[in-house]
């Protein structure tokens, strides 16, 4: 799981998936930023839907730094990342919706 130690979002995510017998190896991408190659990768299995339009650090952002590529925001400014991004076996999935609880087996 991808996310932000302090996102009370990716703390709920990882609680409940360690309730529904998950092993979650957690990776706080502002403490230990994503490499170039990862966030490339990242981008390729979940497209620009990974970049949050909604969170504050892209309301915040200049329209230039809102016209750069994902990867590169993504390395600029990690909390600009929707979150958690979960990766699981060949699933990639982004946020933690009944939709993405229904994949991972964890009771919406």
């Amino acid at each position: 799981m991808l996310g932000l130690a302090k996102c009370s979002t990716c703390q709920k995510a990882k609680a409940q998936l360690e309730e529904h017998g998950w092993t979650v190896a957690f990776h706080d991408v502002q403490q230990q930023p994503l490499s170039g190659a990862e966030r490339a990768d990242l981008v390729a299995q979940l497209g620009d839907k990974i970049i949050n339009r909604a969170s504050l650090t892209w309301r915040g952002m200049s329209e230039d730094e809102r016209a750069a590529d994902p990867v590169d925001m993504m390395g600029d400014k990690p909390s600009v990342m929707k979150r958690p991004a979960i990766i699981a076996g060949d699933l990639h999935l982004l946020g933690w919706t009944a939709n993405v609880k229904r994949a991972l087996d964890v009771p919406a």
